[in-house]
């Protein structure tokens, strides 16, 4: 029609390298790792960035999986049919070492390797991250009984995708999930009311009912369930070693706010066979490093969703123009988009670093183990705290056009709640780092060395650690109540403590400067583009724009 002319729209962000974000090329420079493991990541993120990859993610996000309880004879079958480009994207995810892959890698960096690719490819799909994450951080509980670990421990590191429920030892690979998980106590899994009777065979026979049971087609699950000594932890297989079907009946898929490539399930345990891992009554224990890696891919998937939302509104603001002028010429916008850089790039080089902490630990590093241990309890609180208001940011950058669907914003803001919830929700998370302290004092010491080796470079994370070790020292060690209420406030400190410090070792100048000046000198950011004069903004504004077109 001679009324319908499209001007002013802003082009599609596609074939897009995952690896050319400034923060992540930074990493891989600051790493120095092998050669072909950065041809590894970076053939990944052109995967990534393609418009292919892009079309399997929004093929999977638009048709969710479907529960099938019984066959066309009325047998049970208790299965999911996901839709065909959710298993290309698995097996893209598989074939390139985002599962179980580190542990079977003699590369010394082996992890930080495999998060890199994890967040370079978290920008095509969310959702069917989650069986990628339980598989890669199933390895640690399951070597704590040798037996099943030598069984299944090489088929979960293998690189082939097999969604076809079989005997797992029949398999080229696995994947794996957990089932802790029930409704009268959420977080407090020693609630659960799973009973496991021993059997003369050596196997444990499993009753009870599970609320949240995710990628229930997974080969194995590690499953927590009252034991006679207590509270332990259970291998439960699909498939018996005789080719039966093990009794995992799929009750319902539940109708998620976002993740929705992704199946979450409950499921009814009736005399469901299972083995035991480790010791009975130690459950909590045996699947808490679990518990850990997936917070490390809470961590890193909040700050993949906070580069790709920053990317879109970057790319937007540099194609889109508004009163007379490209939107990233405008003053304000700017401020908005440097300081949605900030916080991404902020998120991004703390989740890395915890990835090479994971490297060390494992390497037997037991300062690494515990920096660790308490980094990643305050920065899955923290950062993934920070994600939902960064990608209403993100989303209002675009205005309206941002707010329908084929932007794909709503897409990002729908799943940036589940990272804070998913592995323990906010209170659970700084309640956990309080918990670290309690058990292991040492671990706030060798935090606080941390954050203070960049002692003498900036004067606002040398005053945020006084300020830290202040609240600290006020509050009485005798009063359990004043510490927990205090926790939130606490453990943010923490976080942002841990991310100034890291970014003014090895972050870019200008991130450095604008983070310390706000999240430790001044507001926090709580409102985004409240950064004040005098900041490097150009710079910020630059790095977070994507290379595409005329802004290679």
């Amino acid at each position: 029609m001679p009324t319908h002319h499209v001007t002013n729209q802003v082009p599609p962000l596609a074939d897009v390298d995952g690896t050319d974000s400034p923060v992540i090329a930074d990493v891989l420079r600051r790493s120095r790792l092998d050669p072909g493991a950065v041809e590894e990541i970076r053939e990944l993120g052109e995967l990534a960035g393609s418009a292919e990859a892009l079309a399997l993610g929004d093929l999977a996000e638009a048709h969710p999986p479907v529960l099938n309880t019984h066959d066309r004879y009325g047998n049970r079958v208790d299965e999911v049919v996901y839709d065909p480009a959710y298993h290309r994207l698995m097996e893209h995810a598989v074939r390139n070492g985002l599962h179980a892959a580190p542990w079977a890698d003699p590369r010394a960096d082996a992890h930080l390797i495999r998060a890199l690719k994890f967040s370079v490819w978290g920008h095509v799909d969310a959702g069917h991250g989650c069986p990628v994450s339980m598989t890669y951080a199933v390895v640690p509980a399951l070597r704590t009984s040798p037996a099943l670990a030598s069984q299944f421990e090489p088929l979960l590191c293998a690189p082939h995708y097999d969604p076809e429920l079989r005997e797992p030892t029949s398999k080229r690979g696995l994947l794996a999930g957990m089932s802790m998980t029930e409704k009268q106590g959420g977080s407090d899994v020693r609630a659960n009311t799973t009973d496991a009777l021993p059997r003369s065979d050596g196997t444990y026979r499993l009753t009870g009912h599970k609320w949240f049971t995710s990628a229930p087609m997974s080969d194995i699950f590690l499953v927590l369930a009252q034991a006679p000594s207590g509270l332990s932890c259970f291998l439960v297989p699909r498939v018996l070693p005789d080719g039966t079907r093990n009794t995992f009946n799929l009750q319902r898929l539940k109708d998620k706010l976002g993740n929705r490539s992704n199946a979450s399930s409950e499921v009814e345990y009736d005399d469901t066979v299972g083995w035991l891992v480790g010791e009975e009554g130690r459950g909590v224990k045996t699947i808490v490093e679990m518990v850990n890696l997936t917070r490390l891919d809470c961590v890193l998937g909040t700050a993949t969703a906070m580069r790709a939302g920053l990317a879109q509104a970057a790319h937007h603001a540099a194609h889109r123009s508004a009163f007379g002028a490209p939107l990233n010429e405008q003053p304000l916008m700017r401020n908005v988009l440097a300081d949605l850089a900030v916080e991404a790039e902020a998120a991004t080089t703390a989740a890395l670093w915890l990835a090479e902490l994971t490297d060390r630990s494992v390497r037997g590093d037991q300062r690494s183990a515990l920096l660790r241990r308490i980094g990643l309890a305050v920065t899955k609180y923290h950062v993934c705290k920070r994600g939902p208001i960064h990608a209403a940011e993100a989303l209002e950058c675009l205005g309206g056009n941002g707010y329908v669907e084929e932007s794909r914003m709503p897409r990002l803001y729908r799943e940036a709640p589940l990272m804070s919830i998913w592995e323990g929700s906010g209170n659970v998370a700084a309640l956990d780092a309080l918990r670290a302290f309690a058990k292991q004092p040492e671990t706030l010491g060798i935090f606080l060395d941390e954050v203070k080796s960049a002692a003498g470079v900036d004067r606002q994370l040398d005053d945020a650690v006084a300020r830290l070790e202040r609240t600290l020292v006020g509050i009485d060690p005798a009063d359990p109540n004043a510490l927990q209420y205090n926790a939130r406030r606490i453990v943010g400190d923490m976080a942002a403590l841990l991310q100034g410090s890291l970014l003014v070792r090895f972050g870019h100048p200008a991130v450095a400067d604008a983070f310390t000046a706000t999240r430790l000198g001044g507001d926090r950011g709580d409102v985004f583009g409240t950064l004040p004069e005098g900041l490097d903004i150009r710079a910020l504004v630059a790095r977070a724009t994507p290379k595409t077109g005329a802004h290679r």
